[in-house]
């Protein structure tokens, strides 16, 4: 049996008042997603912790299910600590597994790439009433 190099993943984090950065760089895949999670819950259990957590993703090179996983594990840790989560500058590939699985708008406006022009259309009114899409008519 062939014993494969680990993926390169380095993990930094910077602590600024109330924020700490994590920049990732490298290989975001199951040998090194738990690393991630590991660091991002270490850094929000700080005495005080931080308000907001933001994950530089500007260097990252791969992102696997087992980092989106991670990722997922993250946003869980804050969100029960009441703690911001934001992607900071995301990779198109990155940009397209948030937005193909459904999950880019729980990471924060920069894992779109941009922010909205219109802000107000990101939240619907309260009382407002959204109107279900019907499903496409079958062809043939």
């Amino acid at each position: 049996m062939t014993d494969f190099p680990s993926s390169p993943f380095t993990l930094t984090a910077e602590a600024g008042p109330q924020t700490v950065r994590l920049r990732l760089a490298g290989d975001l895949d199951y040998d090194t997603s738990e690393r991630l999670v590991e660091r991002a819950v270490g850094c929000l259990a700080a005495d005080p912790g931080p308000r907001e957590l933001l994950l530089d993703c500007s260097r990252l090179r791969l992102c696997d299910s087992m980092g989106i996983s991670a990722l997922l594990m993250v946003h869980r840790a804050t969100s029960s600590r009441g703690v911001g989560l934001r992607l900071e500058s995301p990779p198109d590939f990155l940009r397209r597994i948030l937005e193909i699985t459904g999950i880019r708008e729980l990471f924060g406006s920069d894992a779109t790439g941009r922010q909205s022009e219109h802000p107000e259309d990101a939240t619907v009114p309260a009382g407002a009433q959204q109107q279900p899409v019907p499903p496409p008519t079958p062809s043939g």
